[in-house]
């Protein structure tokens, strides 16, 4: 696939159709890869797409789409959700974007840079088909997606000090790196309300056990609604929180409040936390 993603980037490239290209090239060690902005016909000689291309690259759009000219992107199914997110939610100009669909079978996770099976993303992911493309070198995926919210249900399923233990094991080895927050598609906010500069600490709240886990929590509520379940939080935290189960965890109430919901999937739609009438049928209603 690598060869035909090639040759029609370059084409695209070289008639000056598109300005850039934002996809993957080969990290610094075996089996990573990282995402990269190639601007030239020379540079993409470099440029890689297999199992290890993990990183959602939609909101590096944010940025991108500032400057002048078309960006080209590559986005495996499960990024057009996060993709669609953001245009719906205004950070992306959609005519300023060439989207090149590429096809996934699910990424690997790596543990010291060796594979440790799929990401726990991709057990889960019923996402095979992109729901918006400018043109694909080969659409979908083949994996048998498993039930999503099965961790989730057997939180819920703890008693209340379990659970409270649970999380407070979880959540006590952040380290405040923001991680999660940079890669996530649905945080682009300018300014986090959790960035303190009062004394000079830049992406830092002052640490204590109480911030870290009030920062995830606060951060699991403002994402609630507009989560595509893409996992990058999880894939990118080097403590391994189980971040994801927070997010499911609202996106299962969510489905069970408002209906079935998917983030992303539909730019007409509007989000089950934003639009509601209360006096439809004398309940709350998403619309």
């Amino acid at each position: 696939m690598r060869n035909q993603i090639l040759q029609r980037i370059r084409d695209l490239l070289e008639s000056e159709s598109v300005a850039r290209i934002l996809a993957w090239k080969q990290g610094d060690f075996p089996n990573l890869t990282e995402p990269f902005v190639f601007t030239t016909l020379e540079q993409l000689e470099n440029l890689v797409y297999d199992k290890f291309c993990a990183a959602n690259l939609s909101k590096y759009l944010i940025t991108l789409g500032e400057q002048e000219g078309t960006t080209l992107i590559l986005l495996k199914p499960c990024d057009t959700y996060s993709f669609n997110q953001l245009v719906k939610e205004r950070q992306i100009r959609r005519e300023a974007v060439y989207i090149v669909g590429v096809s996934c079978n699910g990424n690997v996770a790596l543990e010291e840079l060796e594979e440790k099976g799929l990401l726990e993303r991709c057990t889960v992911c019923d996402k095979n088909e992109h729901i918006v493309y400018d043109e694909l070198i080969c659409n979908g995926g083949k994996r048998q997606a498993n039930n999503r919210f099965k961790e989730v249900l057997e939180v819920e399923a703890m008693g209340c000090d379990s659970r409270y233990n649970f999380w407070q094991k979880e959540l006590r080895r952040c380290i405040r790196c923001n991680a999660c927050r940079n890669a996530c598609p649905s945080c682009h906010c300018k300014k986090c309300v959790f960035d303190n500069n009062k004394y000079e600490i830049n992406q830092k709240a002052n640490a204590d056990s109480f911030e870290e886990q009030m920062f995830h929590i606060i951060r699991a509520y403002h994402v609630a609604g507009r989560c595509t379940d893409c996992g990058e939080c999880c894939r990118v935290c080097p403590q391994k929180i189980k971040l994801n189960l927070l997010n499911r965890k609202f996106i299962k109430d969510i489905n069970e409040f408002y209906g079935e919901f998917q983030a992303g999937a539909n730019l007409a739609s509007t989000n089950p936390l934003a639009d509601f009438d209360a006096h439809r049928d004398g309940e709350v209603t998403h619309v």
